[in-house]
């Protein structure tokens, strides 16, 4: 937190600036799984950027149906500790509900706003959105008219988007928890039932177990399917004895009724229930309990015995005990039954989106006048988020455009996809980096993606001039070694999605036979040791200088391998994406 200090209050006097402050909240919000510590961060980040008399963190509620004060300054605590926003009421659950940030410059004249204080004149309120889902909204207000601006709405949005996911990680982290400590217990009850997540191993050691308890004749599990309103028959045994039954209809005989109305249901003697389904033969006592898993009805557990009154109130307590982790148990197996199924499917699809991308990133490099280049790819995951292409410009020149979407993964790789379409489109109707930059932001901002961007470098090449014109959006810009020297070309722009009107500068580099322009993603500068040190600018800017006589693909590969040997051995955090260009 003591960088963000520094920060100005309300502005950053240069672009390179909020780049900073954005890499520092990412760092800040990766610091912690602790939802309290983390809430505090986000308010101290807030407090540092952006002027306010209250401010509150309202997280989304299923249970609550609404918006609930998870974190909160300045407002009474009789608020904090009861004040639940349904989604579309007031400022702040309009924003929730319309997942987009709602500036009021006087909310005297808003019927929407909801008093916290008197005094308060205008409020800012910016929704947080993690994979597709709401998490919360942050909110701001002041005693004074015309508190925010436009650009306080920009930034504020920006803090929301990176926050949003580590509070949504956090809340998992702390469910989690919950369950896991919910897990021992159920462990300490029936350990045996949370050994296996085979299902159809773990059903036969609940029958066995479930008989050291009760001495049945026939033992039975049904599982609900609520679609279709049936019972299916999983497991069924008659004196120890595999059997198969039929499916029942939800009401339908003792069990499916005990399933339909959600509680234990005892027959002393079956003749004298009209409900009872003759399934096993001589069977002259029956009890079905429920299987409840947070309040739904996933199965039945069925016992029967051919003695009459067999089962007792004594019975029916301690099934009624273990229901529940007899549920959880044959919950946990079927989901890891369906999560294996879904992970193979996935594995399936990424193999299939890898071999996409092979076709999207050319893996080779182009014949380039004057150029000799070098490209290197590892992606973190199964594809990248990182991006490059080269396009022909007319006259011998060339368009070289690097980098990267933000995330990592799928999502990360299809917004990449989406920039470099957009990029083969506009790109041979703008000569100049700048213009197609530009062009760039305006289209991706008509295909706006909820916390989605993408930091790119463009950089036209005219051999002739042995020109080299850059125009840089939040991309690490390019490391030139000339002579055993290391210059930088000083480049910035905010990356492309994020603020609306943007311009970009173009920065007119005069390169040298033998120069190298090493373009590199920041997965490379990041990459960490065992000891959790950062490879950084400085190694890779020593190795450059050493490396020069190789090919543009020999500095490439030199590059990775010396990645490999700083990480040792571990796979790569991020995207790694390199390209040597070597002027001949």
């Amino acid at each position: 937190m003591s960088a963000l200090r520094n920060k100005s209050q309300v502005r950053f006097r240069e672009r390179a600036e909020l780049l900073d402050f954005l890499l520092e909240v990412s760092a800040v919000m990766a610091d912690t799984l602790d939802l309290d510590q983390l809430m505090a961060n986000v308010a101290e980040i807030v407090s540092q950027v952006i002027q306010h008399d209250l401010f509150a963190i309202l997280l989304h509620s299923e249970r609550q149906g609404g918006l609930v004060i998870r974190h909160a300054r300045g407002h009474r605590d009789e608020i904090v500790k009861n004040l639940v926003v349904p989604l579309g009421e007031g400022i702040t659950g309009l924003a929730a509900q319309t997942r987009q940030p709602i500036l009021v410059n006087d909310v005297r004249s808003d019927p929407r706003y909801l008093n916290a204080m008197d005094a308060v004149r205008s409020e800012l309120a910016v929704p947080m959105i993690a994979r597709g889902k709401l998490v919360g909204v942050i909110d701001v207000q002041s005693t004074q008219q015309n508190a925010y601006s436009e650009q306080d709405r920009a930034l504020l949005m920006l803090v929301g988007s990176r926050v949003a996911a580590s509070i949504d990680n956090a809340r998992l982290y702390r469910r989690l928890e919950r369950q896991n400590r919910m897990l021992r217990t159920l462990t300490q009850l029936s350990q045996e039932f949370s050994s296996t997540l085979d299902l159809d191993e773990l059903l036969s050691r609940i029958g066995k177990s479930i008989r050291t308890l009760i001495n049945y004749d026939a033992f039975s599990i049904f599982l609900l399917d609520w679609n279709q309103k049936t019972l299916k028959h999983r497991f069924s045994v008659r004196y120890d004895k595999r059997v198969e039954l039929d499916n029942i209809p939800v009401g339908l005989g003792i069990v499916g009724a005990a399933a339909e109305m959600g509680v234990p249901i005892l027959v002393p003697d079956t003749l004298a229930d009209k409900r009872y389904i003759d399934a096993h033969v001589g069977i002259r006592s029956e009890l079905a309990v429920p299987l409840v898993l947070k309040d739904r009805v996933i199965g039945v557990m069925d016992l029967e015995s051919e003695r009459l009154g067999y089962f007792s109130e004594d019975h029916v307590r301690t099934l009624s005990l273990l229901a529940p982790a007899v549920g959880a148990a044959l919950e946990n197996a079927r989901l890891y039954q369906e999560l294996a199924q879904r992970e193979q499917r996935m594995e399936q699809d990424l193999a299939a989106a890898r071999d996409l991308q092979s076709v999207l990133l050319p893996r080779k490099a182009p014949e380039v006048h004057g150029l000799e280049i070098g490209i290197g790819l590892r992606p973190a995951h199964e594809i990248s988020g990182d991006l490059y292409d080269f396009f022909e410009h007319g006259d011998e020149c060339a368009l070289i455009a690097f980098g990267d979407s933000s995330g990592k993964g799928a999502a990360a790789a299809l917004y990449g996809a989406l920039v470099s379409g957009l990029l083969r489109t506009l790109a041979p109707r703008r000569r100049g980096p700048a213009l197609l930059m530009r062009a760039l932001n305006e289209a991706l901002l008509e295909r706006k993606v909820d916390a989605q961007y993408v930091t790119l470098l463009l950089a036209l090449w005219e051999p002739r001039e042995r020109l080299l014109t850059v125009a840089n959006a939040g991309a690490i810009p390019p490391m030139v070694a000339r002579n055993g020297q290391i210059l930088r070309l000083n480049a910035t722009g905010v990356p492309l999605g994020l603020l609306e009107g943007r311009e970009y500068e173009e920065v007119r580099f005069e390169v040298q036979p033998g120069d190298i322009i090493l373009l590199y993603s920041d997965g490379i500068q990041d990459e960490a040791n065992l000891s959790d040190e950062e490879y950084g600018r400085c190694r890779l800017a020593q190795l450059l200088a050493q490396v020069g006589a190789e090919s543009a693909q020999g500095i490439v590969d030199a590059v990775l391998r010396d990645l490999d040997q700083y990480g040792e051995g571990r796979p790569p955090l991020d995207d790694q994406t390199l390209i040597a260009l070597k002027v001949t």
